[in-house]
């Protein structure tokens, strides 16, 4: 039988922040019951055992990420999606640090995470919870890159009404006709490329007549982070990006609209 919620807290892009994750497991019980991790555990930061032992401590349900299923499954890339060289160069130094630190227990964990999660809403409304998208894990679902027609036609081959995503980084929500509803929560694993150090997570709301979300920040120790990652000799440019606020890498991949946003 399939768990009902009314009201859900869902984040994506652990990323290896740890401190973030803790400051998200202090914050949001206090605003709601269920609680959501879509995927990508590990990546940019430091000490992945660390966020893989908070989540599993917790009790928090998982969905399995592109990243979670290379490095569970052993694989010599994370298979992120990526197309340009330069996107794929960087890649490879983040999975490498991921797959050498994280543990074979570990591993053994995110092996066995499911690659989507199906909830129930109160009016019986269909929710899906992925990571990239229904198609793919490692589909780029980008604001401007998704028009109506096509998330109306995602939702309909899915079977679902309501959409959580993760992947992208950065964080939207679409309401379409018939009161379907997509959400991208972002990732609470770095910024949003928004010149913000706080990172962001989603409240998922079916109380209302029509599902709706919240975009909440998540202030948490980024100086800390940051010393951590120079201290594990994680690249600098992945360091920038936790102190500023903006993306210095993984950037070619982001469509004009998205990346003229950001500062590079």
């Amino acid at each position: 039988m399939e768990r009902i919620t009314e009201r859900a807290v869902l984040f994506g892009g652990v990323y290896n922040n740890h401190l973030a994750l803790e400051a998200l497991l202090a914050d949001a019980p206090t605003r709601a019951r269920d609680i959501f991790c879509l995927g990508d555990v590990g990546a940019f930061g430091p000490h992945p055992d660390r966020s893989v032992d908070l989540l599993r401590e917790a009790g928090v349900p998982i969905v399995q990420g592109n990243y979670d299923r290379s490095v569970g499954l052993r694989r010599g890339d994370c298979a992120c999606g990526y197309t340009d060289p330069r996107d794929n160069r960087f890649a490879a130094l983040s999975y490498a640090y991921t797959f050498r630190k994280t543990s074979e227990r570990n591993k053994d964990f995110l092996a066995g995470l499911p690659d989507g999660i199906r909830l129930r809403g109160p009016r019986g409304e269909r929710i899906l919870l992925c990571h990239g998208s229904p198609r793919r894990q490692n589909e780029f679902l980008w604001e401007s890159l998704s028009p109506d027609p096509f998330l109306a036609r995602l939702l309909g081959d899915a079977g679902c009404d309501v959409l959580a995503v993760t992947h992208t980084g950065i964080p939207w929500k679409r309401r379409l006709a018939g009161g379907r509803f997509v959400v991208n929560v972002g990732a609470i694993g770095r910024p949003a490329n928004d010149g913000k150090t706080h990172v962001w997570y989603a409240v998922l709301d079916l109380s209302g007549e029509e599902p709706d979300a919240a975009f909440l920040p998540l202030p948490y120790d980024h100086e800390r982070l940051a010393a951590e990652m120079r201290a594990e000799k994680i690249v600098e440019p992945f360091v920038e990006t936790v102190e500023t606020g903006w993306w210095t890498t993984c950037l070619e991949i982001l469509p004009s609209k998205e990346r003229a946003a950001g500062r590079y």
